[in-house]
C-alpha cells in the first residue's frame, strides 16, 4: 500500500482519503485551515494524520485537491518540498458555465502544473472524470489518468486498486485536456440526457 499526502481538505479529498484508509493505504491531510485538516483526520479514523502547509509531504503520492484557480498557485508555493513526490491532479478546468474549459487551445491545467513542479516530480491526471458524491459511495468505478512517466503512472495505478477502482490509462499527459474536456460533457449529460448528478462513466469491455 502507499503513504498519501493531500493538499486540500474538500469533498474530492475526503471521499478519496476514506476509500485510501479502508484500501489499508495511509494518509496525510494537509490543509491552510488546521482546525478543519485535524477534524477531518478525526472524521476518518485512525489511518489518517494531519501535516503543516508548505512542509514537505509525507507521502510519497501528493493530491493536489485544489480547485485549478489555486492549483498552480499552491504548487510554486510549495516549491522543492514537491521534489521527487508523484502529483496527481484531480481539478477540473471549465468555465464559470461549465460549457468549456478555460485553458488555451493545446494544453490543460495538468499541464501548467506540470511547468509550475519541480523538474523531479511527476504530475498525473487523475479522479476528476468522477463527481466526488459517486466517490464516497460503494462500488467500483472506472478512473481514467494520464501522465507521461511510466513508473508514476504505474504507482497511481495501484493507488486507484487499492481504493476498489479500475484504473484506466489514457495516454501521455497531453491526454489531460481531453480528460478536463470531460468535466462540461458530465455537466451536460446531469443537467440534460441523465437529469441528475448521480451519474459516472465507464468502459464495457465485454463483446
Amino acid at each position: 500500500m502507499s503513504s498519501i499526502s493531500f493538499i486540500g481538505l474538500g469533498g474530492m479529498a475526503s471521499a478519496i482519503a476514506a476509500r485510501a484508509i479502508a484500501g489499508g493505504n495511509t494518509v496525510e491531510l494537509v490543509g491552510r485551515d488546521t482546525a478543519k485538516a485535524n477534524d477531518l483526520a478525526a472524521a476518518l479514523g485512525s489511518g489518517a494524520a494531519t501535516g503543516t502547509f508548505g512542509s514537505v509531504p509525507a507521502g510519497d503520492i501528493v493530491v493536489l485537491a485544489v480547485p485549478y484557480t489555486s492549483a498552480v498557485e499552491v504548487v510554486t508555493q510549495y516549491g522543492d518540498a514537491l521534489a521527487g513526490k508523484v502529483i496527481i491532479d484531480i481539478s477540473n478546468t471549465f468555465d464559470a458555465d461549465a460549457t468549456g474549459v478555460v485553458t488555451p487551445e493545446g494544453t490543460s491545467g495538468a499541464q501548467e502544473i506540470a511547468n509550475a513542479a519541480p523538474a523531479n516530480s511527476h504530475v498525473v491526471k487523475a479522479f476528476n472524470t468522477v463527481f466526488g458524491h459517486i466517490l464516497a459511495q460503494e462500488g467500483s468505478l472506472d478512473v481514467f489518468f494520464a501522465g507521461d512517466d511510466a513508473r508514476s503512472k504505474a504507482s497511481v495505478s495501484a493507488f486507484i486498486e487499492s481504493l476498489g477502482l479500475r484504473p484506466l490509462d489514457v495516454g501521455g499527459l497531453e491526454m489531460a485536456r481531453w480528460l478536463e474536456g470531460v468535466g462540461p460533457l458530465m455537466m451536460g449529460l446531469a443537467r440534460n440526457g441523465v437529469g441528475n448528478f448521480n451519474l459516472s462513466l465507464g468502459v464495457n469491455t465485454s463483446n
